[in-house]
């Protein structure tokens, strides 16, 4: 039970952190990453915010997820993409609303602040095996699908949205390709000290101690 409770704290802080490493990234306007170039170019070509756009995107990708592994509706990730959604709505429209950056520097800072947010908030969330980004399913289907292997599938998806993100007018630049590149190592870093640190509150507050 403790194990579950920490777990579904370092998820919902996880979704919090990631949605504010996305939030740094749009604001340095130096590229966020493929699928968040997306959002914000639908947001800037037809209204709505940005976390509304995560959320209707969200749900498309539920229902192809769902025809191409032959497989039920994931209801569950609904809540990830509502939560990231809802978060980057709040980081960018309340906390952040009107902040323009300007300068270099602070936007190269702003943008390392980003990716280490977006690490550190994926290797969070994934402490609770649920309810996982329908993006990731989607690699998955395509895997499936077309027998590509993980990687592959996963570099293709993210060239097609880059494209796509790129022909709308989304935010594509060098922290498109750091976020791509670097982003993975980052995550691996914050996976296994996040699981320390659920280890050792798990011992500290377990009844035996």
């Amino acid at each position: 039970m403790k194990d579950l409770m920490y777990s579904i704290m370092f998820y919902v802080l996880g979704m919090l952190t990631l949605s504010f490493g996305v939030t740094m990234l749009i604001l340095s306007d130096l590229g966020v990453g493929a699928w968040d170039a997306l959002f914000v170019g639908l947001s800037q070509l037809f209204g709505f915010t940005v976390g509304t756009w995560i959320f209707l995107v969200g749900i498309v990708l539920i229902v192809i997820n769902k025809f191409l592994l032959r497989s039920r509706f994931d209801i569950p990730a609904v809540i990830t993409i509502f939560l990231i959604g809802i978060f980057i709505d709040f980081w960018l429209l309340f906390v952040f609303d009107g902040v323009m950056v300007s300068g270099m520097v602070t936007r190269i800072g702003l943008l390392g602040l980003g990716v280490i947010g977006m690490g550190a908030g994926i290797g969070m969330y994934l402490q609770l095996d649920f309810a996982r980004n329908p993006i990731d399913n989607l690699m998955m289907a395509v895997h499936y699908r077309t027998g590509f292997s993980l990687a592959v599938s996963k570099s293709g998806l993210e060239i097609l949205i880059m494209l796509i993100a790129f022909l709308i007018g989304g935010p594509i630049g060098i922290g498109t390709v750091i976020v791509a590149f670097g982003i993975g190592p980052i995550v691996q870093f914050f996976f296994k000290r996040t699981a320390q640190v659920k280890a050792m509150l798990v011992n500290k507050w377990s009844p035996s101690s």
